[in-house]
């Protein structure tokens, strides 16, 4: 068992989030311990979300590492590897792939196609997400990290909870922002009335989005947003509050390309998802130190043609 005494400028801190600190992994993971009974602070069982003082003992039992994970099997599929080494990798994402298996998604994952070209992620990370770090909506395409050893996971986990990672996205909305370029600084939590929805509301978790103008023709913007935190729906919820929806969200857009002539209406009223693509990635690498790990996923082709059907003009990358 493990044990430390907290440190008296620990105090306020949830034991959840202190915890997860000591173990460098996600709170979640270390939450289930707690509900466990796996925790004691002061020889009693604690709760997540209990307010530490400073002094107290704290007490952890992890439980055994498994060998395999039985609800990840290796599958078969197509995976698109970025940039990889023995320690991690990058993947592209491709767009209508689950990360991991979840209710009602036992297979057919990302993850299953990890397993089938990485074996060795058994057992790295939380159960039923092997080697995996953050996640992608979805409907998001882009770069993806993914953890090959346990050093690996604890140390991206850790740069990714403490925002010591570089995502940029691009992303294509309905109309022109003002000013071009800026920051978003609006709280995200549950909608109030619908549970499955994210909104911009008092009381809600810190979230920070930069963006930036990259193009704009016929009514749409092409931006690039850098994520300083990574809530659930973040981009998709602060453009909507911005007055600037995704193209193509089923959730959080709007049906403005009625407002567009006819022949420019059809692709923006059909596109099957949110036009959102997690472009850049940046962070240190887990296991070398001073080395920086930089990746860019190729822009998937219907984003290029949305833009080049709905505006008329070529697409404004390079």
């Amino acid at each position: 068992m493990d044990g430390w005494t907290v440190e008296e400028d620990a105090a306020g801190s949830r034991l959840d989030r202190w915890l997860a600190q000591r173990y460098h992994l996600p709170r979640n993971q270390v939450q289930h311990w707690i509900r466990d009974g796996r925790v004691l602070v002061g020889g009693r069982p604690g709760k997540a979300g209990l307010a530490l003082h400073g002094g107290e003992r704290v007490e952890c039992e992890p439980p055994p590492a498994p060998e395999s994970d039985p609800r990840v099997v290796a599958e078969p599929g197509e995976l698109r590897v970025l940039w990889e080494d023995s320690a991690v990798a990058v993947v592209d994402k491709p767009a209508g792939l689950a990360v991991h298996p979840g209710a009602g998604r036992a297979a057919g994952t990302l993850a299953n196609r990890l397993m089938a070209r990485y074996p060795e992620l058994a057992g790295v990370g939380g159960a039923g997400r092997p080697g995996i770090v953050h996640r992608l909506d979805l409907d998001t395409t882009g770069a993806l990290a993914v953890a090959r050893t346990p050093e690996a996971y604890r140390a991206l986990s850790q740069a990714f909870s403490r925002r010591r990672v570089d995502k940029a996205y691009l992303a294509i909305v309905y109309g022109r922002p003002e000013p071009p370029s800026g920051t978003i600084d609006a709280p995200v939590g549950r909608h109030v009335r619908n549970r499955k929805e994210m909104t911009v509301r008092p009381g809600g978790r810190p979230a920070v989005t930069r963006y930036r103008l990259l193009a704009a023709a016929a009514g749409i913007s092409l931006l690039e947003l850098d994520l300083l935190t990574g809530r659930t729906h973040q981009i998709r919820v602060h453009m909507k509050d911005a007055g600037h929806p995704l193209v193509g969200d089923p959730v959080y857009g709007e049906a403005r390309w009625k407002a567009f002539p006819r022949a420019r209406r059809k692709p923006l009223e059909t596109f099957p998802r949110p036009a959102l693509h997690a472009w850049r990635l940046a962070f240190d690498h887990p296991t070398h130190p001073g080395e920086r790990v930089e990746v860019e996923a190729p822009v998937p082709e219907d984003l290029t043609d949305l833009w080049r059907d709905a505006t008329g003009t070529a697409w404004p990358l390079g």
